[in-house]
């Protein structure tokens, strides 16, 4: 009899087995009702065996009407078991009644009560010993020693996850740094030690993979633990909690990047920034970037009146308007509604028709062509894009009586070395020229590299790893400064709210890193051992490359603001009638077509 045959008749096995567990059940009840003797009278027995198919079918139908087999053996759980129970118990004690008011001559009164409790022991036993079997021989090789890092409330609900068919993992214990938790049993699983002893029991369990589940850990301790596991090449996975609070179930994702370079959470005047958005039109272009689907994320909970999306890449801005639709279901956001739109920042016309039907109160000027080599093998349609663009945007917002313009920058802005880095300063000095319009307030943030963001290093770095290596990097000592998308976005939204007039803020970035660093640190979180599974190549800075970047021309001059993350840099000297100048002086260029020479005189028309 093979495997394939038992499946497709489940059923009918399972039936099998159940009416072998209840007659067994009813004889062994018997048995202990007289009093363990095997000579029983045979008008009893007579009486017993006439009533069994009655038995049987009451018990046979209940456990239908359950649906008590209607669940695989392999997911059994306490869902299933109380099925099982209630089928067994309804059965058996309508049978009780019966035998009750129709006395049935020779036929024990008590046998189903006691036979209800031996057929309930035999049948979740079946189901439990199976489940048993299956999970600790029949699939044991395919097995990961697993640790968990935390024995709180979402430790213990991890557990259970895992120990579910649903991962091949088995827990061998938990690891807690709260002392006097260690040697102690949680749900069945021991508390083996603290973080100062993983790597110890990791190689005396044979560990292959830790999950860490801690809710209240602050960002600095995470990382701790991620270092300490990548420092005995140990795969981390992580628990993940809606807006940092345990839900009470077990979701997991991988560790990031972003949790080792993170600064965790950002303090930010949200009563500012909410009565700067909520109940308003609010405008996003460029919105199914990085940057901008990340700002139009974190818009929405602040509940905006209209959000417009605009964007000239359709798909990504799809992706994005299901994403918010998806997560609008609440009454908080229901309310609030969203445009999305297909248009280019180049066209005027067209730009100048969407500002003026929706009137927005700001525009967030996402959109750009940011990707330094390739900007700088076409620095002519860099120009048309980022700059006339730019221009396009903000004339529009002065045109329709726009409050407030927010551009994002970047610090290759300062003391720019490729096209890319030309065109935003531009654009900077766009914002500054045309400060003094009396309509619309006008205002840059400029920061330094986002982590994920696309075209960044880190999706690079993930597909060379995936496909084996090696990984690249330009140069072993080039730094940068990094940022999560979320941190970016929180920090654009708040030093929006303190614009007045051409300020260009500038976002602390904290200390910068190797991109070296970043490699060997993505290569550990893989499962892999830098330069050994994973090979590291250097290839050469890239046309207009910096080894380090610039936040501002002079931090010393900068002006804090309330926000100990946010600066602003000494403004600029500037008037419109210059920046129209150097604006002219672009145009010829772009009408002559010539992109080698464009690319050696921007440098001094940004100037």
């Amino acid at each position: 009899m093979n495997l394939n045959f038992i499946r497709k008749n489940r059923t009918i096995f399972l039936i099998i087995i159940d009416i072998f567990c209840i007659v067994f059940g009813y004889l062994l009840a018997l048995w202990i009702r007289m009093e363990f003797s095997f000579n029983i009278h045979a008008s009893i027995m007579k009486s017993f065996f006439d009533m069994l198919p009655i038995v049987l079918i009451l018990n046979i139908f209940s456990m239908k009407l359950f649906k008590a087999n209607e669940t695989l053996w392999k997911y059994i759980s306490i869902y299933e078991a109380l099925r099982v129970s209630l089928a067994i118990v309804s059965a058996n004690m309508l049978w009780f009644v019966i035998i009750l008011f129709v006395r049935i001559k020779n036929y024990p009164r008590s046998l189903p009560v006691i036979a209800t409790l031996i057929i309930l022991a035999e049948m979740l036993g079946f189901r439990l010993m199976y489940r048993y079997i299956r999970k600790e021989t029949i699939q044991k090789s395919k097995y990961n020693n697993t640790l968990i890092i935390g024995a709180g409330d979402a430790g213990v609900v991890l557990s259970r996850e895992l120990l579910s068919d649903r991962y091949n993992e088995r827990v061998v214990g938990f690891i807690d740094d709260a002392k006097q938790k260690v040697g102690k049993t949680i749900s069945g699983i021991k508390v083996l030690g603290t973080t100062d002893d993983l790597e110890e029991i990791v190689e005396k369990y044979n560990i292959n993979i830790a999950y860490i589940a801690i809710v209240n850990a602050s960002q600095n301790e995470i990382k701790k633990i991620i270092k300490k596991c990548q420092n005995i090449n140990l795969k981390i996975k992580m628990m993940s909690y809606h807006n940092d609070k345990f839900d009470g179930k077990a979701q997991i994702r991988d560790v990031s990047i972003d949790d080792l370079l993170g600064r965790g959470e950002i303090k930010l005047n949200n009563y500012l920034i909410n009565s700067y958005i909520k109940d308003k039109v609010i405008m996003v272009t460029g919105a199914g970037g990085s940057i901008g689907s990340e700002l139009c994320r974190q818009i929405v909970k602040y509940k905006p009146k209209e959000l417009v999306l605009i964007d000239i890449y359709e798909n990504n801005m799809y992706e994005l308007q299901q994403e918010i639709l998806m997560n609008m279901n609440d009454k908080q956001t229901n309310n609030i509604k969203l445009t999305c739109l297909i248009a280019s920042i180049r066209d005027e016309n067209r730009i100048n028709e969407i500002i003026k039907f929706y009137k927005p109160f700001v525009v967030y000027h996402a959109a750009a062509h940011k990707h330094v080599p390739l900007v700088e093998d076409s620095p002519i349609e860099a120009i048309k894009n980022n700059v006339f663009g730019t221009k396009n945007v903000i004339d529009s917002c002065i045109k329709n009586n726009v409050e407030n313009f927010v551009l994002i920058s970047t610090d290759k802005a300062v003391n720019p070395t490729n096209v890319m880095g030309a065109t935003k300063r531009m654009c900077e000095l766009m914002i500054q020229g045309y400060r003094n319009n009396n309509v619309t307030k006008l205002c840059a943030v400029r920061f330094g590299n986002v982590l994920g963001s696309n075209g960044s290093v880190i999706p690079l770095f993930k597909k060379q790893i995936e496909n084996g290596g090696p990984v690249t990097v330009t140069d072993p000592e080039i730094i940068r400064y990094f940022m999560t998308i979320p941190e970016a976005a929180q920090l654009v939204l708040q030093a929006s709210t303190y614009a007045k007039s051409g300020e260009i803020f500038v976002l602390d970035m904290g200390t910068p890193i190797k991109i070296l660093t970043l490699a060997e640190n993505l290569i550990r979180l893989s499962g892999f051992k830098p330069y050994e599974d994973i090979k590291i190549v250097f290839t050469g800075l890239r046309p207009g490359e910096k080894m380090f970047e610039e936040l501002t021309f002079n931090m010393e001059t900068a002006i804090k603001t309330e926000n100990d993350l946010i600066f602003i840099a000494e403004p600029i000297d500037i008037t419109k009638k210059e920046i129209d100048i150097k604006l002219n002086e672009l145009v010829d260029y772009i009408i002559k077509g010539s992109s080698k020479e464009i690319k050696k005189d921007i440098m001094n028309i940004i100037k």
